[in-house]
């Protein structure tokens, strides 16, 4: 049976020595990538700390190039499901690990219960819904103060008197270089020429979408001035990487559908510039450390950035800007489609001049 609730909030001592915590990670791709800052804020803090994580199955490839994190454990549930059973059945499983602290991501009520049956002593979270006693280290959320999803990831890792907004380091995946190699050779992939990658996608929806005919005329552009363009994406956008590639040189290649995430953040480290919409490959991009063109449409950088010193961000901060929609309410998209190749080319260009010079 599950323990009972403990009716205390901020009494939990974080601030002693921690030797292992258990965090209970987003389900995105973005917001993971965003996560390490928090696991590398809490190595800083608490360098023998041993950091496990539970996440989405999906998400274990991508924890496995965070040396940050010790063991992922898959969430045994489908996104958004209850599955009692299951959680208290992994809870269970995790009591004999021990943890000092665990730290909850997510805002939900039953993202808090795996800690609770695991009986972790200090279970901190943000208040969120009806999560009292489930947590017994309730943070409020300062939106005012912490602006950024980062920001708010980073300070659950801090006591709860810590100034604000805490210091963000920047995410930084691992590359297998034995694994890029093979992909390469597989895919028939140049890594000796200059490679731009584009990222046409974004899982949130259309008004996060640079249009996929400027992402064409892109490829075209950047093709006829020497460059190799890679087209990167999951399953379900082979079609709109077909839509770029179609008809172009044999160095446009479209390669959507045709890795996993592991084979895409090797492949990323191979490229000079990766030209993106705000999406989850946007920030895998930047923890590869690969100079970026971020395109922003109905998000703000102001609010997920990608975290990295070698971004350049077009965004058109419109009036109606940003509405965080998923289709554009006015029906016009302009705040992408004001931003033309042109634009994007220069951009391309001046990030591989300054990665030239420096």
């Amino acid at each position: 049976m599950p323990p009972s609730p403990i009716r205390c909030y901020k009494s939990a001592n974080v601030n002693a020595e921690l030797n292992r915590i258990l965090v209970v990670g987003p389900a995105w791709v973005g917001d993971m990538v965003m996560a390490q800052s928090l696991f590398k804020t809490l190595k800083q803090n608490h360098p023998q700390v041993q950091i496990d994580v539970v996440a989405p199955k999906w998400s274990q490839p991508l924890l496995a190039r965070m040396p940050e994190v010790n063991t992922a454990f898959a969430l045994p549930v489908s996104h958004g499901k209850l599955q009692l059973r299951a959680r208290w059945s992994l809870g269970k499983q995790l009591r004999s690990n021990h943890y000092d602290q665990a730290i909850v991501i997510p805002r939900s009520y039953k993202s808090a219960l795996i800690p609770w049956f695991a009986k972790v002593p200090v279970r901190t979270g943000y208040k969120g819904e009806s999560r009292y006693g489930i947590l017994n280290d309730m943070r409020p959320l300062g939106k005012n103060v912490l602006t950024r999803t980062v920001q708010r990831y980073v300070a659950l890792g801090q006591a709860i008197e810590a100034q604000l907004p805490p210091p963000v380091p920047e995410p930084k995946l691992s590359i297998d270089v034995n694994n890029r190699r093979r992909v390469a050779e597989k895919l028939g992939l140049n890594d000796g020429a200059t490679s731009i990658a584009l990222l046409p996608g974004a899982e949130y929806g259309p008004s996060k979408r640079w249009p996929i005919e400027c992402y064409r005329e892109l490829a075209q552009r950047l093709s006829a001035a020497g460059y190799h363009v890679w087209v990167f994406g999951s399953a379900k956008e082979q079609a709109i990487g077909e839509q770029i590639t179609a008809g172009q040189s044999t160095d446009v290649i479209n390669l959507c559908g045709q890795t996993t995430l592991e084979d895409v953040i090797d492949l990323l480290s191979l490229t000079s510039v990766v030209v993106t919409n705000d999406s989850g490959l946007m920030h895998v991009a930047a923890a590869v450390g690969v100079s970026i063109v971020a395109i922003y449409g109905s998000t703000t950088p102001d609010y997920t950035p990608p975290l990295t010193s070698k971004a350049e961000i077009l965004y058109e901060n419109l009036s109606c800007s940003p509405c965080f929609k998923r289709e554009c309410p006015l029906g016009h998209t302009l705040c992408l489609k004001n931003i033309d190749v042109e634009r994007v080319m220069n951009a391309v260009a001046h990030r591989i001049e300054y990665s030239r010079i420096h």
